[in-house]
């Protein structure tokens, strides 16, 4: 009854409420900081989990890039051997003693009584021959396997639609919080944490987030051309070693031969693309962890 009186006890009235006003507004500040750490705490550990899985990435089509080069080294030196035995092979066929295209035991044989250089040479020529294409069929397969399980991990090493709706969550929370804050401000209170924390957090609003997931695309994209590429020629350099090839067309050897070295050049620099990408998928999630880092230590 006394509030509605005219004069000084009005105005004693309206003073007591102020402390009411003033409880308000600082529960709308705890509450908007409350907020704010549930909504940005925790995306520093998925961002840290993403680093580590391009980093294993890296790695493995490290280990890819490697034995694919193996393989071309490899395929390379097989085709010097190769042309060296073709070479005795073919001197084999000017006696006349054998078929046009011998197999390397009946051109040894043959050979060997012709008066030409050791069987015991060509023997180890084929041996070496035959050991090398096994070594390129091994290094072609570890690389396929690598760049397959990049294929796999690069797709999923990205910014998914989970962490990018905390991320969202996280930049409306701060721009709730500096709402809160600067009323705060004009009725009289404290805001330097909540000032500190909205300058920090607020720098995901500027946070290129697509670098990471156009990286990863990238790394995906390079691995499949890797196992692609790598799956067709240890294929092919099986062919080549096999047996029969060996033993019979002698062109159609040389021509699965050169295809699979071709190949495993492909897949070396597939490999090494995947490698480059990975690498820098690395980089630019330590830029936005950085964000992240800085956005958790101040609301904690």
């Amino acid at each position: 009854m006394l509030c509605r009186r005219r004069g000084f006890l009005s105005i004693i009235c309206l003073g007591a409420l102020v402390p009411v006003f003033v409880r308000a507004d600082e529960a709308s500040l705890v509450a908007a900081l409350q907020k704010t750490y549930s909504a940005c705490v925790g995306i520093d550990d998925s961002l840290s989990d993403l680093k580590k899985m391009a980093g294993i990435n890296t790695a493995i089509t490290g280990v890819g890039t490697a034995t694919a080069t193996g393989a071309t080294i490899v395929g390379i030196v097989k085709s010097s051997v190769d042309k060296e035995l073709r070479e005795i092979l073919s001197k084999v066929d000017e006696t006349g003693n054998v078929a046009k295209n011998p197999s390397a035991e009946d051109a040894l044989a043959v050979y060997d009584k012709t008066g030409g250089v050791s069987s015991e040479r060509q023997r180890t020529l084929s041996d070496k021959s035959k050991s090398l294409g096994n070594w390129r069929t091994g290094l072609l397969g570890t690389s396929t396997a690598t760049n397959i399980a990049g294929v796999v991990i690069a797709s999923n090493n990205k910014i998914d639609g989970d962490l990018q709706n905390r991320i969202d969550e996280c930049i409306k929370s701060v721009d709730s919080l500096k709402t809160v804050s600067a009323q705060a401000h004009l009725d009289g209170l404290d805001v330097t944490e909540a000032n500190t924390i909205a300058n920090a957090c607020g720098e995901w609003k500027y946070a290129d987030l697509s670098v990471i997931n156009n990286r990863g695309r990238g790394a995906m994209i390079s691995s499949i051309v890797g196992a692609t590429t790598g799956t067709v020629g240890t294929i092919t350099s099986v062919a080549a070693n096999s047996d029969g090839v060996r033993a019979g067309d002698e062109q159609k050897e040389k021509n699965l031969n050169t295809a699979s070295n071709v190949l495993a050049g492909g897949t070396a620099v597939a490999s090494g693309v995947a490698t480059i990408f990975n690498a820098t998928q690395i980089s630019a999630i330590k830029k936005i962890a950085k964000i992240a880092e800085d956005c958790e230590r101040v609301l904690k």
